[in-house]
Protein backbone atom coordinates (compact mmCIF):
# COMPACT_ATOMS: atom_id res chain seq x y z
CA UNK A 1 0.00 0.00 0.00
CA UNK A 2 1.14 3.15 -0.58
CA UNK A 3 0.91 6.61 0.25
CA UNK A 4 1.22 10.37 -1.08
CA UNK A 5 1.93 13.36 1.40
CA UNK A 6 2.13 16.52 0.44
CA UNK A 7 3.58 19.53 2.82
CA UNK A 8 2.83 23.06 2.31
CA UNK A 9 4.48 24.48 4.95
CA UNK A 10 7.35 27.20 4.46
CA UNK A 11 8.72 25.76 7.95
CA UNK A 12 10.02 22.58 8.71
CA UNK A 13 10.85 23.32 12.57
CA UNK A 14 8.03 24.14 14.47
CA UNK A 15 5.48 23.45 11.79
CA UNK A 16 2.56 22.13 13.01
CA UNK A 17 1.18 21.29 10.34
CA UNK A 18 3.81 18.83 10.10
CA UNK A 19 3.65 17.65 13.67
CA UNK A 20 0.16 16.76 12.97
CA UNK A 21 1.08 14.57 9.87
CA UNK A 22 3.55 13.43 11.33
CA UNK A 23 1.13 11.64 13.99
CA UNK A 24 -1.02 10.54 11.06
CA UNK A 25 1.62 8.99 9.05
CA UNK A 26 3.35 7.06 12.13
CA UNK A 27 -0.40 5.37 12.86
CA UNK A 28 -0.53 4.80 9.27
CA UNK A 29 2.71 3.20 9.04
CA UNK A 30 1.76 1.24 12.04
CA UNK A 31 -1.25 -0.40 10.24
CA UNK A 32 -0.52 -0.49 7.00
CA UNK A 33 0.87 -3.25 4.87
CA UNK A 34 3.63 -3.34 2.04
CA UNK A 35 4.55 0.62 3.13
CA UNK A 36 5.83 3.00 0.52
CA UNK A 37 5.30 7.09 1.15
CA UNK A 38 5.48 9.32 -2.07
CA UNK A 39 6.83 12.85 -0.08
CA UNK A 40 6.35 15.74 -2.32
CA UNK A 41 7.09 18.97 -0.59
CA UNK A 42 5.84 22.12 -2.02
CA UNK A 43 6.06 24.87 0.85
CA UNK A 44 9.69 24.68 1.58
CA UNK A 45 10.22 23.74 -2.42
CA UNK A 46 7.08 25.39 -4.25
CA UNK A 47 6.34 24.84 -7.33
CA UNK A 48 7.23 27.60 -9.98
CA UNK A 49 4.10 30.15 -9.67
CA UNK A 50 4.12 30.55 -13.99
CA UNK A 51 3.35 26.90 -14.46
CA UNK A 52 0.07 26.49 -14.31
CA UNK A 53 -0.41 29.05 -17.02
CA UNK A 54 2.10 27.95 -19.04
CA UNK A 55 0.54 24.15 -18.78
CA UNK A 56 -2.59 25.29 -19.70
CA UNK A 57 -1.60 27.57 -22.68
CA UNK A 58 0.69 24.37 -23.70
CA UNK A 59 -2.46 22.43 -23.36
CA UNK A 60 -4.39 24.38 -26.26
CA UNK A 61 -1.18 23.86 -28.47
CA UNK A 62 0.04 21.15 -31.02
CA UNK A 63 3.48 19.82 -29.15
CA UNK A 64 5.94 21.41 -31.63
CA UNK A 65 4.26 24.59 -31.29
CA UNK A 66 5.13 24.64 -27.61
CA UNK A 67 8.18 27.00 -25.62
CA UNK A 68 10.37 25.04 -23.70
CA UNK A 69 8.43 26.48 -20.52
CA UNK A 70 5.08 25.32 -21.77
CA UNK A 71 6.44 21.80 -22.04
CA UNK A 72 8.16 21.78 -19.19
CA UNK A 73 4.75 23.10 -16.95
CA UNK A 74 2.66 20.55 -18.71
CA UNK A 75 4.99 17.44 -18.24
CA UNK A 76 4.93 19.08 -14.47
CA UNK A 77 1.79 18.63 -14.07
CA UNK A 78 1.75 14.97 -15.87
CA UNK A 79 4.23 14.31 -12.82
CA UNK A 80 2.11 15.54 -9.59
CA UNK A 81 -0.95 13.21 -11.41
CA UNK A 82 1.43 9.91 -12.01
CA UNK A 83 1.93 10.91 -8.01
CA UNK A 84 -1.52 10.80 -7.49
CA UNK A 85 -2.29 7.88 -9.58
CA UNK A 86 0.24 5.58 -7.97
CA UNK A 87 -0.79 6.46 -4.45
CA UNK A 88 -3.47 4.17 -2.61
CA UNK A 89 -4.33 7.01 -0.21
CA UNK A 90 -3.20 10.57 0.48
CA UNK A 91 -2.03 12.97 3.17
CA UNK A 92 -2.44 16.62 2.72
CA UNK A 93 -0.36 18.71 5.43
CA UNK A 94 -1.42 22.74 4.47
CA UNK A 95 -1.41 25.19 7.26
CA UNK A 96 -4.15 28.41 6.89
CA UNK A 97 -2.19 31.78 5.50
CA UNK A 98 -3.38 34.94 5.76
CA UNK A 99 -7.08 33.98 5.85
CA UNK A 100 -6.87 31.53 3.07
CA UNK A 101 -5.25 28.61 1.09
CA UNK A 102 -1.42 28.51 0.87
CA UNK A 103 -0.18 29.52 -2.48
CA UNK A 104 1.98 26.55 -3.03
CA UNK A 105 -1.13 24.39 -2.23
CA UNK A 106 -2.76 26.11 -4.68
CA UNK A 107 -0.65 26.14 -7.41
CA UNK A 108 -0.56 22.55 -6.73
CA UNK A 109 -3.88 21.76 -6.98
CA UNK A 110 -4.07 24.37 -10.49
CA UNK A 111 -1.79 22.21 -11.91
CA UNK A 112 -2.81 18.98 -11.13
CA UNK A 113 -6.46 20.05 -12.50
CA UNK A 114 -3.99 21.21 -16.06
CA UNK A 115 -3.56 17.84 -16.73
CA UNK A 116 -6.34 16.00 -18.71
CA UNK A 117 -6.56 12.89 -16.69
CA UNK A 118 -8.09 14.91 -14.26
CA UNK A 119 -10.25 16.95 -16.69
CA UNK A 120 -14.12 16.07 -17.45
CA UNK A 121 -14.58 13.28 -19.08
CA UNK A 122 -12.66 11.07 -17.53
CA UNK A 123 -12.33 8.84 -14.74
CA UNK A 124 -10.02 10.81 -12.11
CA UNK A 125 -6.77 8.77 -10.60
CA UNK A 126 -8.22 10.14 -7.63
CA UNK A 127 -11.44 8.99 -7.55
CA UNK A 128 -12.65 6.78 -4.55
CA UNK A 129 -9.27 7.00 -2.90
CA UNK A 130 -8.71 7.50 0.62
CA UNK A 131 -7.25 10.73 2.05
CA UNK A 132 -7.18 12.88 5.37
CA UNK A 133 -6.33 16.73 5.09
CA UNK A 134 -4.21 18.55 7.89
CA UNK A 135 -4.73 21.66 8.44
CA UNK A 136 -3.94 24.50 10.97
CA UNK A 137 -4.50 28.17 11.91
CA UNK A 138 -2.66 30.43 13.92
CA UNK A 139 -6.14 32.17 15.73
CA UNK A 140 -9.47 30.24 15.72
CA UNK A 141 -12.43 31.01 13.24
CA UNK A 142 -14.81 28.63 14.17
CA UNK A 143 -18.99 29.33 14.83
CA UNK A 144 -18.69 32.38 17.84
CA UNK A 145 -15.28 33.41 17.48
CA UNK A 146 -14.63 36.96 16.76
CA UNK A 147 -13.07 36.41 13.76
CA UNK A 148 -16.02 33.70 12.54
CA UNK A 149 -15.81 32.91 8.75
CA UNK A 150 -12.45 34.44 8.23
CA UNK A 151 -11.22 30.83 7.03
CA UNK A 152 -11.37 31.07 3.63
CA UNK A 153 -9.13 27.58 3.06
CA UNK A 154 -10.87 24.40 4.57
CA UNK A 155 -13.70 24.46 2.61
CA UNK A 156 -12.34 25.51 -0.72
CA UNK A 157 -9.77 22.74 0.10
CA UNK A 158 -12.55 20.43 0.61
CA UNK A 159 -14.17 21.41 -2.69
CA UNK A 160 -11.34 20.54 -4.38
CA UNK A 161 -10.32 16.98 -2.51
CA UNK A 162 -13.81 15.84 -2.14
CA UNK A 163 -16.09 17.52 -5.32
CA UNK A 164 -13.32 17.85 -7.44
CA UNK A 165 -10.86 15.11 -7.02
CA UNK A 166 -13.75 12.81 -5.65
CA UNK A 167 -11.29 11.69 -2.96
CA UNK A 168 -13.33 10.74 0.36
CA UNK A 169 -11.44 12.64 2.60
CA UNK A 170 -11.24 13.57 6.33
CA UNK A 171 -10.51 16.51 8.03
CA UNK A 172 -7.92 17.25 11.13
CA UNK A 173 -8.22 21.06 12.47
CA UNK A 174 -5.91 22.57 14.75
CA UNK A 175 -6.28 26.02 16.24
CA UNK A 176 -4.98 28.39 18.15
CA UNK A 177 -1.46 27.74 16.79
CA UNK A 178 -0.25 30.80 17.72
CA UNK A 179 -0.85 30.65 21.20
CA UNK A 180 2.29 31.15 23.39
CA UNK A 181 3.76 32.95 20.54
CA UNK A 182 1.38 36.08 20.35
CA UNK A 183 1.23 37.13 24.07
CA UNK A 184 -2.67 38.96 22.79
CA UNK A 185 -3.35 34.69 23.36
CA UNK A 186 -2.13 34.14 26.12
CA UNK A 187 -6.31 34.01 27.66
CA UNK A 188 -6.65 31.11 25.17
CA UNK A 189 -4.17 29.04 26.51
CA UNK A 190 -6.04 26.30 28.26
CA UNK A 191 -8.59 26.24 25.14
CA UNK A 192 -5.51 26.06 22.82
CA UNK A 193 -3.50 23.15 24.82
CA UNK A 194 -7.33 21.20 24.66
CA UNK A 195 -7.68 21.93 21.06
CA UNK A 196 -3.96 20.52 20.75
CA UNK A 197 -5.08 16.96 22.41
CA UNK A 198 -8.10 16.81 20.34
CA UNK A 199 -6.17 17.30 17.27
CA UNK A 200 -3.72 14.62 17.63
CA UNK A 201 -6.17 12.59 18.78
CA UNK A 202 -7.92 12.70 15.79
CA UNK A 203 -5.02 12.72 14.11
CA UNK A 204 -4.24 8.86 15.34
CA UNK A 205 -7.79 7.48 14.74
CA UNK A 206 -7.78 8.98 11.46
CA UNK A 207 -4.08 7.86 10.44
CA UNK A 208 -5.36 4.40 11.46
CA UNK A 209 -8.44 4.57 9.33
CA UNK A 210 -6.54 5.50 6.37
CA UNK A 211 -4.74 2.11 6.42
CA UNK A 212 -7.53 0.32 7.09
CA UNK A 213 -9.32 1.64 4.35
CA UNK A 214 -6.47 0.59 1.88
CA UNK A 215 -6.40 -2.48 3.86
CA UNK A 216 -10.19 -3.11 2.88
CA UNK A 217 -9.71 -2.05 -0.16
CA UNK A 218 -7.30 -4.38 -1.54
CA UNK A 219 -9.08 -7.25 0.08
CA UNK A 220 -11.87 -6.64 -2.17
CA UNK A 221 -9.95 -5.72 -5.17
CA UNK A 222 -8.16 -9.17 -4.79
CA UNK A 223 -11.46 -11.26 -4.81
CA UNK A 224 -13.43 -9.44 -7.46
Amino acid sequence: MSLLRIDASIRHNGSASRALADISELQWLKTATERTIIHREIGTTPLPSTAWGDAVTASALPADERSPAQADALSLAGTLVDELAAADAYLFAVPLYNFGPSQHFKTYADLVIADPRMGPGFTLVTARKPGLLVTVQGGNYSAGAPKEGWDHATAWMRRILEDVWQIDVNIVTREFTLVGTNPALDEFTDMAEEIKTNAEHHARRHGRTLAARQHTEHATAGRS
